[in-house]
C-alpha cells in the first residue's frame, strides 16, 4: 500500500495561484529525515509538509528541495487543508501541530483557515551592501529577524518591478530576504516579495512565515493590529495578518489541486 501525497495551492482562492505545497501523510508513523528530503526533492516544490500522528495532535516537518526548515506557513496551511478536507480533522476542531517551532494550531473560519504562529519581529540592522546591490533597490529600512533579512522600499511599484540577481543573493543570505512597501492597491495594507535562492527557492510565491515578521514590522508603522497583505509574486496571494501579543494569526484560503500515491518502491 502506498503513501498518500497531495498538492495544495495555499493562500489561493482558486487553483494555479498562491503557493503550491506538497503534503505527505505518514499515518503509520515517522520516517528518517533523509527519506523525507528525497521525497521533497522529487516533488520539487518550495516546501513539502510531512504529517504524522502525535499523542496530542499531529507532528509536522517541512522540507525544501534542499534542506529542512524550522518554520513554514504555506505548507502548514496546506497540511491543515488536507486534514480538514480528508476528514482527518473535524470542521470545528483546532488542529495542533508539533513542530521545530513549537506548537502551532490551525482552525477553520468559513473558507479560510487561520494559523497561530510565533511572532518573529525584526530589528534595525545594516545588512551586507551586496544584498542591497543584488536586489537593486534604494532602501528606507534594512534589518533582520532570527530567520531572514528585511528591506523596506518606498512604493508598491518598486516591489513589483524587482529583478534581483539571484546568484549573488543566494551567496549572501542565510535563508531569505523580504522586500516590502505600503500597498497602493485597494483593500490591502502592505505588499511584499520573498527571495531565498540560498535554500533552493528563487522566489517564494507566498510566504506565511515572512508575515510573522512583516506583521510586527507594519504594526509599528501603521499603528494597527490587523492587516490584509498581498505577496506580489507572479502567482500572488492574499494573507490576513492579526497580532495578539507574541503570536501572529495568519489567515489564508487553500485549494486541493491533486492527490497521488507514493508507490511501495519509493517508501
Amino acid at each position: 500500500m502506498g503513501i498518500a501525497i497531495f498538492q495544495v495551492d495555499s493562500f489561493a482562492a482558486e487553483p494555479f495561484a498562491g503557493n503550491p505545497a506538497g503534503v505527505c501523510l505518514l499515518l503509520d508513523g515517522d520516517r528518517k529525515a533523509e527519506w523525507m528530503q528525497k521525497v521533497a526533492g522529487e516533488l520539487n516544490l518550495s516546501e513539502t509538509a510531512f504529517v504524522m500522528p502525535h499523542p496530542e495532535g499531529w507532528k509536522l516537518r517541512w522540507f525544501t528541495p534542499e534542506v529542512e526548515v524550522d518554520l513554514c506557513g504555506h505548507a502548514t496551511l496546506a497540511a491543515a487543508h488536507v486534514l480538514f478536507s480528508q476528514g482527518l480533522a473535524g470542521a470545528g476542531e483546532t488542529i495542533r501541530f508539533h513542530t521545530l517551532s513549537g506548537l502551532l494550531t490551525a482552525r477553520q473560519q468559513g473558507r479560510w483557515i487561520e494559523l497561530d504562529f510565533p511572532a518573529e519581529p525584526p530589528w534595525a540592522e545594516e545588512i551586507d551592501p551586496g544584498i542591497i546591490a543584488a536586489l537593486g533597490v534604494k532602501p528606507l529600512f534594512t534589518g533582520r529577524n532570527r530567520i531572514d533579512y528585511l528591506v523596506e522600499v518606498a512604493t508598491e511599484q518598486e516591489v513589483l518591478e524587482l529583478k534581483p540577481d539571484l546568484a549573488k543573493l543566494g551567496a549572501l543570505t542565510e535563508r531569505g530576504v523580504m522586500v516590502t512597501a505600503p500597498a497602493a492597491r485597494a483593500g490591502y495594507d502592505f505588499v511584499s516579495r520573498f527571495f531565498a535562492p540560498g535554500i533552493g527557492i528563487a522566489e517564494d510565491p507566498v510566504t506565511g512565515s515572512a508575515h510573522c515578521c512583516l506583521g510586527p514590522f507594519w504594526q509599528q508603522r501603521l499603528h494597527k493590529d490587523q492587516f490584509m497583505a498581498w505577496q506580489a509574486s507572479r502567482r500572488g496571494g492574499a494573507v490576513r495578518v492579526r497580532l495578539e501579543g507574541d503570536r501572529v494569526k495568519l489567515g489564508g484560503q487553500a485549494v486541493l489541486v491533486f492527490k497521488g500515491e507514493l508507490l511501495p518502491d519509493g517508501i
